[in-house]
Order: C-alpha cells, then structure tokens, then sequence
C-alpha cells in the first residue's frame, strides 16, 4: 500500500505550481493566455483518452467487454467536452488572434504526437505521420509502439475472430460485423461494443467538423501554422473513420 504523506495539500497531489506555471505567453497580449490553456487542457484530455483507451484494448482482449464499455463510455464523455471547448476558442477574433499568431513560430496542432497516437491506437494508422509528430524523441517512440501493436479496432475484430467469424479481409469484416447486427440477441456483448465504438468515431467525426468551423472562422482561408493547409488540411479530414465497417454495414441491414 502506497504510504500517503499526512501534510499533503491540494496543491501538492495536484503539483499546481507545475501545472498553473505552464503558461507562459510569448507576447503582451491578453488573448494569447486562451489560447495557450485551450491546447494544454486538449493535451490533458487526449492523456486521458489514452488511458481509457489502452485499457479499454487490453480488456476488449481479454473478452471483458462490460468493463471495456465503461472506458470507452468515457471517452465519448471527453469527445464531448473537447467539442465544447472550441466554442470558447470561437471567441478570439480574426483581428485577435492576428495580433499574436506571428508569435507561434512553425508550431502547429499538426504536430501534436498524441493527437496522433489516438488514432493509431484506434486503428487509423498511416506510417507518413512519423515524420510530423513533436514530442522529441519520447513522442516518436509512443507512436511506433502504437503502429506496432494491435489497435482496439484491431482487437475488437479479434473478438469477433474468436466468436466464430471471419475477418481475413475487409469484406469478411463488414459481413462478420453484419451478421452480429442482424443477430444482435445472440451476439450482444460484440453488438454493444460495436455501438461504443460507433460512439467514438462518431465524437471524433464531430470534433474535426467542429475544428473546421473555429479555424476558418477565426483565419478564413488562410494557411496554418507551421506551414500546414490550415482548413483545407481539415476538411479533407473529415470522412476519416476509425472503425469503417461499422459505418458500411447500416446500409446493407
């Protein structure tokens, strides 16, 4: 058992004074500090979704999907807020946020590593990102691991194998996943993940839309930071899914 110090504070188990110093604005202006914490709680929430994610995978492999529905209901809870927080974004202006973006160098969200880590632990895994992540050398490591090891989508399809079905190619996966749909009685705990995980891709779907709306409101057409398409990039974003399948298979049910 982990020994608790008695005089521990608030402030101590939290390590405020790390967390509340983290915010160091690069101009004068008052704007800047919004858009420093917006991206920082992002980062917060996208560690969140990690944990919930590589436990959700784990337990998804042990066939323990009532405790994995759990994790993965909470990720859909973080999409939510995550969503919600490009609406506080939305409130810096065009003429606000011109006053400081030349402070932002060749930074860009592009490069967050662990943006990018949860989609290839969700199964969108495309090698070329390898080579746009920041996060030194301990982000390049997180995100070969999540190349190299199998994907929740990856193990709730192995459930699925292990269930009797075939998924030896995406056409076996959609109609393996289809025939859980039409029996969804007798297949319900792989039905419900199946929604959990339609959930998820769902928020996710949500959340690129969103980011496309606060970006060209805020820079039009302009091009991102860090030499990115800016909304263009962003918009060609958003028929990404996680979990395709899942989506195809409604129109054959």
């Amino acid at each position: 058992m982990t020994a608790i110090p008695a005089s521990v504070t608030y402030a101590d188990y939290l390590r405020l004074p790390a967390l509340l110093g983290a915010q160091a604005p690069l101009s004068d202006l008052h704007d800047e500090m919004l858009f420093i914490v917006i991206h920082q709680t992002k980062e917060l929430w996208l560690k969140q979704m990690l944990h919930e994610v590589a436990l959700a995978t784990r337990l998804v492999g042990q066939d323990r999907y009532a405790e994995a529905y759990k994790a993965l209901s909470r990720v859909s809870r973080i999409q939510a807020v995550m969503t919600m927080s490009w609406d506080v974004l939305s409130t810096l202006t065009p003429v606000d946020y011109s006053e400081f973006r030349h402070v932002l160098g060749t930074s860009s969200g592009f490069q967050s590593a662990q943006f990018r880590e949860l989609e290839f632990r969700l199964g969108m895994k495309d090698a070329k990102f390898l080579d746009y992540h920041e996060g030194g050398d301990e982000g390049g490591v997180r995100l070969r691991a999540a190349l190299a090891e199998p994907s929740l989508w990856d193990e709730a399809n192995a459930a699925l194998a292990r269930a009797g079905f075939a998924i030896g190619t995406a056409d076996d996966i959609h109609a393996s996943w289809l025939a859980v749909y039409r029996e969804s009685g007798k297949y319900f705990e792989l039905y419900q993940l199946a929604e959990k995980l339609v959930d998820i891709d769902d928020g996710l779907a949500g959340w690129r839309h969103k980011h496309v709306l606060t970006v060209t409101r805020i820079i039009g057409g302009k091009k991102g930071t860090g030499g990115s398409a800016g909304a263009a990039y962003l918009e060609s974003t958003l028929t990404k899914r996680a979990f395709p399948e899942l989506w195809s298979l409604r129109t054959d049910l």
